[in-house]
C-alpha cells in the first residue's frame, strides 16, 4: 500500500530523542483552535510506498547516532497505522528506530497497537484536561486519548506528554495543575513538555481561506513558558 505524506523534515532535534528525520503524514480528525498546520487536516499529499519511504530515510542514518531515528508525525500519523506497520520491518532491517508523535485520537486497532508496541518512544499530545475543554478547543472528546495512554501504560511504553500553552486558554497554574494530576496517574510518562503557542502558521489560514479562531492571540511569552515548565511538569 501507499501512504499520504504531507512533508518531510531532516535533522530535526525536537521530535524525540537525538537527531531525527520527521515524516509528516496527512490527515487529522481534530480541529484544534491553535493548530499551526491546518494544511495537514485533509488526507492528501504525495504518495509513497513503505520501500520508497525507507529508501529515502536510510540516507540520513549516519546522522542519527545512538538515540536518533525517524519520527512519524502529522496531521495524525496513526490514521495511517497500516502504512506505518508496513514500514516497521523495513526500518528494523536497517536498524533505524522510530517515534510516533500522536494526538491519541484513534481506535486501538491491531495495526495501531502493533505500531505503538514497536516504537522507540511515544510523543502524546495531552491537549486539555477534560471532555468539555477538548470539545470546545479541538472538536473531539478526550476518551480515545486517555484509552491510548492507558494502553501505553499497560505495555510500559516510554511516553512523553506534550501540551501547547496558549495565552488566555491554559497559561495559568490552575490549568497546569489539572494536567499534572492526569500525568501522575501513568508511570509510563517520563516527561511532560510544554510547547509555546506561536503565530508562524497564521499565513496558512489565509492561503487556505480558513477562519483562524485565534487570529488576535499573541505568541506565548518565553519567560511564562519557562516559569510553568519549572513549576509543574515532570
Amino acid at each position: 500500500m501507499k501512504g499520504f505524506v504531507h512533508s518531510f523534515e531532516s535533522l530535526a532535534a525536537v521530535d524525540g530523542k537525538g537527531v531525527r528525520f520527521c515524516v509528516f503524514l496527512a490527515g487529522c480528525p481534530l480541529r484544534c483552535v491553535y493548530c499551526h498546520n491546518p494544511d495537514t487536516w485533509e488526507k492528501k499529499g504525495k504518495e509513497f510506498s513503505p520501500e520508497e519511504i525507507v529508501s529515502k530515510l536510510k540516507r540520513y542514518k549516519p546522522y542519527f547516532g545512538k538515540e536518533g531515528g525517524i519520527t512519524f508525525s502529522g496531521g495524525e500519523p496513526l490514521l495511517q497505522a497500516t502504512f506505518i506497520r508496513e514500514c516497521v520491518p523495513l526500518l528494523q532491517k536497517e536498524g533505524i528506530p522510530y517515534v510516533i508523535d500522536t494526538s491519541g485520537h484513534v481506535n486501538l486497532s491491531e495495526d495501531v497497537c502493533y505500531v505503538l508496541e514497536n516504537a522507540q518512544q511515544i510523543l502524546l499530545d495531552l491537549k486539555f484536561w477534560d471532555d468539555t475543554s477538548y470539545l470546545k478547543f479541538t472538536d473531539v472528546d478526550m476518551k480515545k486519548t486517555i484509552d491510548l495512554l492507558s494502553y501505553l501504560n499497560d505495555i510500559k511504553k516510554e511516553t512523553v506528554l506534550r501540551t501547547v500553552i496558549v495565552p488566555e486558554i491554559n497559561d495559568n497554574k490552575e490549568c497546569l495543575s489539572r494536567y499534572v494530576k492526569i500525568a501522575r496517574k501513568y508511570p509510563c510518562v517520563t516527561k511532560h513538555e510544554l510547547l509555546p503557542f506561536h503565530t508562524m502558521g497564521f499565513f496558512k489560514y489565509e492561503q487556505l481561506g480558513i477562519k483562524n479562531p485565534l487570529e488576535r492571540t499573541k505568541a506565548l511569552d518565553p519567560e511564562k513558558l519557562e516559569e510553568l515548565q519549572k513549576e509543574f511538569c515532570i
